[in-house]
């Protein structure tokens, strides 16, 4: 017998969102329970109370996570309006270490940053004061 060498190839996939998962598990529980459905003994039938309680619990599950990416996309928002209502404004560290009027915001994944007029950069967390301008 003769084996030839074989080649894997392999596709990079961009990860899969929550609702991306979701929707594939609730496609999939559907086609699972119609295939049940059809394939069922008629003398015997699947109880429906099962399946309309399991139907009922992942739609459930799909609305969650839509609710919960409306509010993220809503805490966004807000953290924007926010941190752009700071500008003009007087930040200080609580330690002493830097202060000085907002020029601008940026915001990234790591939280929120006032640039200030003298260009330096101060992380919107714990330990900062906001105060109106001098």
């Amino acid at each position: 017998m003769i084996v030839s060498n074989t080649q894997v190839s392999t596709v990079a996939k961009a990860p899969l969102s929550d609702s991306d998962k979701a929707g594939l598990n609730y496609d999939a529980f559907l086609k699972l329970m119609l295939q049940q459905l059809k394939s069922q003994d008629p003398l015997n039938p699947v109880d429906q109370t099962q399946s309309l309680a399991q139907l009922a619990s992942f739609t459930n599950v799909e609305q969650a996570i839509k609710m919960n990416q409306k509010l993220e996309t809503l805490l966004k928002q807000s953290s924007a309006s926010d941190a752009a209502a700071l500008i003009g404004k007087t930040v200080e560290l609580l330690d002493g270490s830097a202060a000085g009027v907002v020029q601008a915001v940026e915001i990234t994944s790591d939280g929120a940053k006032a640039i200030l007029t003298d260009g330096r950069r101060v992380s919107l967390s714990e330990g900062v004061r906001i105060a109106a301008a001098a």
